[in-house]
C-alpha cells in the first residue's frame, strides 16, 4: 500500500513529485544523510524545495502507526495551523507492506535567505549584539513556543539549529520530528525541556537580562512570581552534568 499527496499548487510538477516512485528517483545535492535517511536539494524554476527520504525503519519500529517521516509532515502542518511560520509541506507519503513500513518522503519549500541560529551563534554574529535584533527575534520564538505549549504539543528538540532567521529578521520553526501531545506532568516536564534547549545555547550567547526577558515574553508577564521562579530553576538545572 502507497499513499502520496501533492499539494494543488504544484500540479505542475506533478512527472517529478508526483508519486513517491518518482520522488525516490530524484537526483539532487545531497544535505544530509545517514544509514535511513537522506534530505537532497533540488531546484525547478528558481524554486528550491527540499525532499527528506527514509528507506526503513529499524526493528519493531516499521509497524508503528505513526512513523518518523509521518511524524515530520503532520508536525509542520501543525505548525502552520497554529500560525507558526514554518517550512510549507508541498508533498508527502509513504509505502506499506503487510503492516510494515517499507519507505517515506517528504518535500518542502525552501524558506530563502535564512540562516540558523546555531550557525550564527557559531560564527559569532554581529547579529546576535545587536539588542533590537535579539528582541525582536526573541519575542517571536517566544511567541511561538508558547503557541505550542499552548496547544498541549511539545517540540522536544527545540534547539537553535531548528530556529531559522532570514534578512529581515523573521522567524521560523523547522523539523519536529519528535514532537507530540503530552498531558498533565508528562507535558509539564516536557514544557521543561524545551525551555532548556533554548537555554543550553542561549546562556552563553545572550545576556541573564536577555534570558528573562524571553521567560517574561514566552509567559507574556512583566514579572516573575514564586512559581515562575521555581519553573527557572528547573529550566536552568535541566541539563546540568550532562553537557
Amino acid at each position: 500500500m502507497s499513499d502520496w499527496y501533492l499539494h494543488s499548487d504544484y500540479q505542475h510538477l506533478r512527472e517529478e513529485f508526483g508519486s513517491l516512485e518518482a520522488v525516490f528517483n530524484l537526483q539532487g545535492e545531497r544535505v544530509t544523510h545517514d544509514p535511513i535517511s537522506e534530505v537532497i536539494r533540488v531546484s525547478r524554476a528558481a524554486v528550491v524545495f527540499y525532499v527528506k527520504r527514509y528507506r526503513r525503519a529499524i526493528g519493531w519500529r516499521k509497524y508503528l502507526p505513526r512513523q518518523r517521516i509521518q511524524a515530520e509532515w503532520e508536525n509542520l502542518e501543525h505548525f502552520a495551523s497554529w500560525g507558526i511560520p514554518t517550512a510549507q509541506v508541498i508533498a508527502h507519503g509513504l509505502q506499506r507492506r503487510a503492516g510494515a513500513f517499507v519507505r517515506g518522503a517528504m518535500i518542502t519549500k525552501e524558506i530563502p535567505n535564512t540562516t540558523d541560529l546555531a550557525a550564527l551563534a557559531h560564527d559569532g554574529s554581529p547579529l546576535l549584539l545587536d539588542n533590537d535584533w535579539v528582541h525582536s527575534v526573541s519575542q517571536q520564538v517566544a511567541g511561538f513556543t508558547r503557541a505550542m505549549h499552548q496547544q498541549s504539543f511539545v517540540h522536544n528538540d527545540l534547539k537553535w539549529r531548528n530556529i531559522l532567521v532570514d534578512e529581515a529578521g523573521a522567524a521560523y520553526l523547522i523539523d519536529c520530528p519528535t514532537g507530540g501531545f503530552w498531558w498533565g506532568p508528562f507535558l509539564h516536564y516536557r514544557i521543561i525541556k524545551d525551555l532548556a534547549c533554548l537555554d543550553k545555547v542561549g546562556k552563553y550567547h545572550l545576556s541573564r537580562s536577555q534570558r528573562l526577558r524571553f521567560y517574561l515574553q514566552y509567559s507574556q508577564q512583566q514579572r516573575l512570581t514564586p512559581t515562575d521562579k521555581k519553573r527557572i530553576a528547573k529550566i536552568i538545572s535541566f541539563f546540568a552534568g550532562r553537557e
